[in-house]
């Protein structure tokens, strides 16, 4: 295997939530790779203005539009625009994501709908409204990001994990039908991983930062940039024959 097969020069990525976390990790480590251009589509503007400076000093083209994912006219729309700005898109990354930190009994229907738009139906949106591009391409890569919650369960985030283990549900049934149009659908499935989200779960539950550490073989909680190399691999040829597959990055969690 030779480095070359990580290199992503002369693709484009579209990037939902690009803009922070994980998803501008995964943008920064495309850029340095060698990628042809960046999309990131995403609703908070500045933080994509912000995302496109950083990425473009990492030497890769990168542009933004202001992206709703559960709206299929939204979606529709920043895709159109990523093909406009860089003439295709070659890598999709489903990376948008929120969440309801409740019991079970306590979620309330419209929060249970708000977290299942956007981690679901969203990845649902944002890859049917690519596919025809991809296919028309000759193939393509789209990459899902999943979590831990898509195997575990968590008292706390019961319609989280429920969004989360749909998304694997529908990389695998995406991996088969488009398999034949050389299409690879996976999913990554961070673990423990410092963000704004995470950030937010430790003011509620501080006790939990000790409790990960303690479980998690790597002795750490992960970064945004832990992500970024399998997303490179997911989107390169090196996982040409690869499809269908979820991987955990955990640092160990998930197998203890």
């Amino acid at each position: 295997m030779t480095a070359s097969m990580f290199d992503l020069s002369g693709k484009v990525a579209f990037i939902t939530g690009g803009n922070g976390g994980i998803g501008k990790a995964i943008a920064l480590g495309f850029a340095g790779s060698g990628a042809k251009g960046v999309f990131v589509a995403a609703r908070n503007q500045e933080k994509s203005r912000a995302a496109v400076k950083e990425i473009e000093a990492a030497g890769t083209n990168a542009a933004y539009l202001s992206c709703d994912v559960t709206d299929p006219t939204s979606v529709e729309a920043a895709v159109a625009a990523a093909i406009s700005s860089f003439g295709s898109i070659d890598i999709v990354v489903n990376n948008s994501g929120t969440t309801v930190r409740k019991q079970p009994q306590e979620v309330l229907p419209d929060e249970w709908d708000g977290v299942i738009d956007t981690n679901l139906k969203g990845v649902y949106l944002v890859s049917r409204a690519c596919y025809a591009h991809l296919k028309a391409r000759g193939g393509g890569k789209v990459i899902n990001i999943g979590s831990m919650l898509s195997i575990f369960g968590n008292e706390y985030a019961s319609v989280y994990a429920a969004s989360k283990g749909g998304v694997v549900q529908y990389t695998k049934s995406c991996a088969v039908a488009w398999a034949r149009d050389n299409i690879q659908v996976n999913a990554i499935l961070p673990g423990w991983i410092t963000t704004d989200m995470t950030a937010g779960m430790l003011k509620m539950y501080p006790e939990r930062y000790k409790v990960v550490v303690d479980r998690t073989p790597a002795g750490k909680w992960g970064l945004p940039a832990d992500i970024a190399g399998t997303a490179v691999f997911l989107a390169s040829s090196a996982s040409d024959f690869i499809t269908g597959v979820s991987i955990p990055v955990d640092g160990g969690y998930s197998v203890k």
